[in-house]
């Protein structure tokens, strides 16, 4: 057994599974080199959740959120967040680096490429296929977690108002984040008391 390997004790909650450093870094390395644009969270889920089963729906929710209300990108957010859930500040490190150095050699290619190539007509078309892969990508993945979320008004609730808030009204995120949390922290509140009284 792996020295920092958890040890189960009598009364404790099953302890979480054991990741190699270096799969984890082969991970966020292929995210990194692979996963384009928005799509990022998306083949974050189908890899850490359904591929290789290290957290479950509800952690991966979790992650997302902090992800969403932390400044900075949210895929460097995500990465530092499950690297640290699975292998401490060592994973975090890990992860983020898989995540962030493929991407920036890419990203630097791409912009030279550009660069020699914006006056084709085709490169437009290219660069709208791929907004449309990473659009795509993370639909299908809010569809999936969608699916497995607790279904009550409360949910649904906070759903609309921060869709109609930043999606339809366009108001800016932080704002709407610091309004929204507590009032969904207080309508969790209120229902799990009715549910024990």
């Amino acid at each position: 057994m792996p020295p920092d390997t958890p040890v189960k004790t009598p009364g404790s909650p099953t302890p979480p599974q054991y990741v190699p450093i270096l799969e984890l870094l082969g991970v966020f390395l292929r995210l990194g080199i692979l996963a384009i644009g928005g799509g990022v969270q998306a083949f974050m889920y189908r890899d850490l959740v359904e591929v290789k089963r290290w957290i479950d729906d509800k952690a991966y929710i979790t992650g997302l959120a902090i992800a969403q209300v932390l400044p900075g990108a949210n895929p460097v957010n995500l990465a530092l967040y499950f690297g640290l859930k699975l292998r401490g500040g060592l994973g975090a490190t890990v992860a983020v680096l898989g995540m962030v150095v493929p991407a920036f050699c890419i990203i630097l290619g791409m912009g030279y490429a550009y660069r020699q190539l914006a006056h084709l007509p085709a490169t437009h078309f290219i660069l709208i296929g791929v907004a449309s892969v990473g659009v795509a990508a993370t639909l299908a993945m809010g569809a999936k977690i969608a699916k497995r979320l607790d279904r009550n008004w409360n949910t649904a609730l906070i759903a609309l108002v921060t869709f109609g808030a930043v999606g339809v009204l366009r108001l800016p995120m932080v704002p709407v984040v610091l309004v929204v949390v507590p009032l969904s922290i207080l309508l969790a509140y209120v229902a799990e008391r009715r549910r024990a009284g």
